[in-house]
């Protein structure tokens, strides 16, 4: 917004120089492409967050041209306005090949969940009521018993994620206290998550037993009798899942049922991360280790129940195909004393995902998970998704422009999202390319298109794995799905 009658600047100038030619935020504020904005407080403040933005870039060495300093700020501009004509949050596709992709949303919620949800929100709800008294209820009414069923627990409680759950178990049975962990399980999670930040969070103290690859019974029991002749007895042992990757080799760590047995003989609660929660067996083994010995399978809810756990927490967004959500299962004594806890009330879930929740847990109970689509995928044969994957190719071909190529590849999709890591699925990708433009330059057009699509750069090509994009399918038919893909490409 220089004065076009003043002498050319050179193509970098001071920075005193540049910020001078930063527009009045009144006068930016009048900018024509904020005519359709009713508030003028709201487009003060927009126009002071341009000016701002520009500033900064100005003051970071970023900004030197000073033709682009007006520019500049529209462009700043613009991205606000941006934000009020349509949601940041958005539906993708995606072609990455992870069916629980924790950046992407992981488990897409089946019709059925969204209709519960849509039903149960647009108007008053009974969250809290009981209908038959007309008295106060428990929000947590409403999935409890569908828990129960499925898993055989005792008793069970839901908040607002996975973490939660860990953090709401460890406060109300150990804040103060120690609880024993092998080094091979002090994980971090998505995020930049790690246990000892959520052991230290919940006021727990964390002591660490064996070593990174190989954790015994003797390791335990050792911490535990140290503890006990200390006179400061274990609240808990804590076994963490590896979930997101694998030790492979010289590893060791004792079965579930044994280290229930010994922490129990030392008055000590039994607490499992699940991560996961699969329900039910499923219907895929994990890849065979490097020297072709078998893996163990993804453990089960109810099998760590019955091996012992005291409680155990999952997510309710993975295997369980549900809402993001946490999930704890147990001995009625433990989840009242997380019920009780305060903090119980900060991490509780509201109207929207319990509704969600509870349809998906009643989708399990009925015999049709195969309605959830993530979970769906496991059970599609190799040769199903090779006969869509050409079938999709040969649409994508009469779609594209000319200088597009299209190949179906042999690929691998991951089931992902704090599951078993080696869980691996036998897919097919669509390989495109096209002529004059990089691999790069295409993932980054077709990832800003308006249905955005997700791809994986792979040499001169983008590989958008077939098995997840059917997973998030949704409503679209495979003509809309081709359709949306071949527009993206055309954007590039």
């Amino acid at each position: 917004m220089s004065d076009p009658t003043s002498p050319p600047l050179p193509p970098t100038a001071p920075v005193q120089t540049l910020l001078r030619l930063l527009p009045a935020v009144g006068l930016l504020a009048e900018d024509a492409m904020l005519a359709q904005l009713p508030a003028p407080p709201l487009k003060a403040l927009l126009a002071k967050e341009a000016v701002a933005a520009t500033r900064s870039e100005i003051l970071s060495g970023q900004l030197v041209d000073p033709q682009q300093v007006g520019r500049h700020c529209r462009a700043e501009l613009a991205q606000r306005l941006q934000v009020l004509a349509e949601p940041s949050l958005r539906a993708v596709l995606n072609g990455l090949g992870v069916l629980l992709h924790t950046n992407a949303g992981r488990a897409p919620l089946p019709w059925a969940a969204l209709q519960a949800a849509e039903e149960a929100t647009c108007g008053y709800n009974s969250l809290e009521l009981q209908l038959a008294s007309g008295k106060r209820g428990s929000r947590q009414d409403h999935c409890r018993p569908l828990l129960r069923w499925l898993t055989g627990a005792p008793d069970a409680l839901v908040v607002n994620n996975g973490a939660a759950a860990v953090l709401l178990a460890l406060k109300a049975v150990a804040a103060g206290r120690p609880v024993v962990v092998s080094r091979g399980e002090l994980v971090e999670i998505g995020g930049g998550f790690r246990i000892p930040d959520v052991m230290a969070a919940s006021g727990a103290q964390l002591c660490e037993v064996g070593t990174t690859n190989r954790t015994h019974l003797r390791d335990y029991e050792r911490e535990l009798a140290r503890l006990a002749q200390a006179g400061t007895p274990a609240a808990a042992v804590l076994q963490v899942h590896r979930s997101n990757f694998a030790i492979v080799g010289f590893e060791a760590h004792p079965p579930l049922a044994e280290l229930a047995a010994l922490a129990k003989r030392y008055g000590a609660a039994t607490l499992v991360d699940l991560g996961s929660g699969a329900l039910q067996r499923l219907p895929i083994r994990p890849a065979e280790l490097p020297d072709g010995s078998a893996s163990e399978p993804e453990p089960t809810l109810t099998e760590v129940l019955q091996a012992g756990a005291d409680a155990v927490t999952c997510s309710g967004d993975k295997l369980l195909g549900g809402p993001q959500a946490g999930i704890i299962l147990g001995h009625p004594g433990l989840l009242a004393k997380m019920t009780s806890d305060p903090l119980a009330r900060a991490l509780r879930c509201g109207s929207l995902v319990l509704s969600a929740l509870e349809q998906v847990l009643r989708l399990h109970l009925l015999g049709r998970s195969a309605e959830l689509p993530a979970l769906q995928q496991l059970h599609v044969s190799e040769q199903e998704i090779e006969l869509l994957a050409h079938r999709w190719a040969e649409g994508l071909r009469e779609l594209l422009p000319q200088g597009f190529g299209v190949e179906v590849a042999v690929a691998t999709a991951q089931v992902g999202g704090g599951t078993h890591p080696l869980l691996m699925l036998p897919s097919r990708a669509l390989v495109l390319t096209c002529r004059g433009k990089s691999a790069e330059h295409m993932a980054d057009t077709m990832r800003q298109f308006r249905v955005p699509v997700l791809v994986r750069p792979r040499g001169e090509a983008v590989v958008l794995d077939v098995r997840s994009l059917r997973a998030g399918q949704g409503r679209h038919s495979d003509a809309q799905l081709v359709s949306l893909i071949a527009q993206a490409c055309r954007g590039a």
